[in-house]
Parts: C-alpha cells; sequence; structure tokens
C-alpha cells in the first residue's frame, strides 16, 4: 500500500480496503478544523493514540537558492483532518488542543466515497493539485488505465485537460491531469453541496446537512 511520506496520512491500513463502498458498513467519519499549521501534528497523536484518520497529502518540490530541489507534503485540504470512529476519535481530537472545530456528518456513505476517491488518486502517484473551488463541469469516468471507474468533473486550465476529484462536504476536491480519451461522460451530473466556513469557530461540534 503506497504511502506518500513518513508523515503519518491515514490509520488503521484497512481504512479504505475493498472497492471504498463500506461492504454494507455504515462509516463513522468526524471532520475536524484544526489550529493553524497543525494538521500533521495532529495526525501524529492520532496516530499514537490508535484513532482512524484520513489526512490527504499532496507532494511539493521546487528549486533552493542554491539550485537544489527540495520536497515537502503538504495538506491537499488546508486545516482538515478526516477523523474515523466519530465519537472516540472527538474526544480524543479534542484533548490534543490542536482542534479549532469539528463538523458532524450527515451523508457518512457519501463522504467515505469521496474520500476513497481521493484516497485512490493518491495511491496512483500522478502528481496532483488542489482544487480551492470548484466549478461546475462535465462528470466522467475512466474508461482506461489503471484508474478506470473513477469518476470526476473535468476542467480546463490552459491546455490541460485535468480531471477533478472533489470533497462534496469541503466543496473542494485535488486535479490529475488527463488525456480525453481516457474518460467518457456520465449521463448524470454530480450534485454539489455546499459547507458554509463564515461562522465563528465553537469548538462543539455542528451537524452538515446537505442544502436544499
Amino acid at each position: 500500500m503506497p504511502l506518500l511520506s513518513a508523515e503519518p496520512s491515514f490509520f488503521p491500513e484497512t481504512l479504505f480496503s475493498g472497492d471504498g463502498s463500506c461492504q454494507g458498513a455504515v462509516p463513522d467519519w468526524l471532520v475536524v478544523y484544526t489550529r493553524a499549521r497543525a494538521e500533521k501534528a495532529l495526525a501524529r497523536s492520532l496516530l499514537a493514540r490508535g484513532i482512524g484518520f484520513f489526512l490527504p497529502l499532496h507532494e511539493r518540490r521546487w528549486l533552493s537558492p542554491s539550485g537544489r530541489t527540495r520536497c515537502s507534503f503538504l495538506p491537499l485540504f488546508p486545516g482538515y483532518v478526516f477523523l474515523h470512529g466519530a465519537t472516540d476519535a472527538r474526544l480524543n481530537a479534542l484533548e490534543t488542543g490542536l482542534v479549532s472545530r469539528c463538523l458532524s456528518v450527515a451523508d457518512q456513505v457519501g463522504l467515505h466515497q469521496d474520500l476513497a476517491r481521493v484516497y485512490r488518486l493518491i495511491s496512483s502517484g500522478a502528481p496532483l493539485l488542489p482544487e480551492e473551488r470548484l466549478e461546475p463541469g462535465d462528470p466522467v469516468e475512466f474508461v482506461y488505465g489503471s484508474l478506470a471507474g473513477l469518476q470526476g468533473k473535468v476542467i480546463r486550465r490552459g491546455k490541460q485537460l485535468r480531471l477533478v476529484v472533489e470533497v462534496e462536504l469541503l466543496q473542494r476536491g485535488v486535479s490529475v491531469e488527463i488525456d480525453s480519451h481516457m474518460v467518457q461522460p456520465l449521463r448524470k451530473p454530480l450534485d454539489l453541496t455546499r459547507l458554509d466556513e463564515d461562522s465563528d469557530e465553537p469548538t462543539d461540534c455542528t451537524v452538515l446537512t446537505p442544502s436544499g
């Protein structure tokens, strides 16, 4: 099972085993918003406590002034960590002092499937980019290659064609460069669920429900 770096990014190893559909079981996710730049510290603490979590990371490379290539692994969704096992996970996360607020999830199955698709993109090893705000696009499905069956939306950035896999709860996502022959259109558009982040930051949980 490929890992992005020595930093913990998910636990346990079976978190996204199978096809990502939970195989009949009801997932138990909780989303937490961390204090500034505390995502990895929270992940390390959760790992030490044996609490299930997912912290999607992407690789960033750049040239230093000396001309050497530097590399770091950054959160795909800055400030957010996804906890698995909501009741125990919430208490353990709050005890760390690293959590600004936590959000209960109404559509557990939908979030699990979104995160499973993000995990599959990460595991493919393809270069990823975070997508802060997503515009409606054409829903497509991979028909060729190692990502066959994976669904997402197509966006264009300059001359590049990119496929976006989004986490609807956050209205954010990740993208990967594709060739047009690799995908085919889907008949039904994907629904969008928006998350309002303009409120203050309570430390208790707020239940999120899909908007009209």
